[in-house]
């Protein structure tokens, strides 16, 4: 029986470390995406910024085609 504590520690840190892990695994946001966040962010604050940020986020896309 000596075992059994030792096999519930381990169940408990692999779910641990599994439902950590996934969150490091996601893909980078790409440059455009990133500009269009902020773009948005910015939107009520500084709506010329916002469109020069939508600007540079196309012609990202531009680039990247």
């Amino acid at each position: 029986m000596a075992w059994v504590p030792r096999t519930i520690m381990f169940n408990m840190l692999s779910h641990l470390v599994r439902s950590i892990r996934p969150q490091q695994l996601q893909a980078p946001i790409s440059p455009a995406a990133a500009l269009l966040e902020s773009a948005e962010a910015r939107a009520g604050f500084d709506p010329h910024h916002a469109q020069e940020l939508r600007e540079a986020a196309s012609a990202w896309l531009r680039v990247v085609r």
